[in-house]
C-alpha cells in the first residue's frame, strides 16, 4: 500500500508555476501531523536533492538555495496534505519530485526518513 501520494505534475513552460501536493495514507495518516516532512527531486541521471522542508507545525520552513524566492512549502495537518508551490519555473527544475515524511529538513545536511517515501511525480518544464 502506498502511504504517500504525490500529484500535481506535469508539463508546463518556463516561467509557469505548479502545485504539487502530497496526501498520506494508512499508518502514516496517523502521524502525519506530528512530523517534519519534506519535498525532494531526482533529475534524470542524477541523484536525490532536497527541495524543501516543513516542520511538524508549519511554523518553521527550509528551502534549498536553488529555489529558494520560487518555491514556497506548506501543509493542512487537517487533510494530512502537504504542498509546494511552484513559480517561475526554469528547464532545470525538471525531476521527479517526492515527498519524505518523518525524516530532518533543516540544518546543514538533510536526512530523509530511509522508507517513508511517495511513489513521485514528474515535473517538466520544456518550451
Amino acid at each position: 500500500q502506498v502511504q504517500l501520494v504525490e500529484s500535481g505534475g506535469g508539463l508546463v513552460e518556463p516561467g509557469g508555476s505548479l502545485r504539487l501536493a502530497c496526501v498520506a495514507n494508512g499508518t502514516l495518516f496517523s502521524i502525519f501531523s506530528t512530523r517534519d516532512v519534506g519535498w525532494f527531486r531526482q533529475a534524470l541521471g542524477k541523484g536525490r536533492e532536497f527541495v524543501a522542508g516543513i516542520s511538524w507545525n508549519g511554523g518553521r520552513t527550509n528551502l534549498a538555495d536553488s529555489v529558494k524566492g520560487r518555491f514556497t512549502i506548506a501543509r493542512d495537518n487537517t487533510k494530512n496534505t502537504l504542498y509546494l508551490h511552484m513559480n517561475r519555473l526554469k528547464p532545470e527544475d525538471t525531476a521527479v519530485y517526492y515527498c519524505n515524511l518523518g525524516g530532518s529538513y533543516f540544518g546543514r545536511n538533510s536526512a530523509p526518513h530511509p522508507q517513508n517515501w511517495g511513489q513521485g511525480t514528474q515535473v517538466t518544464v520544456s518550451s
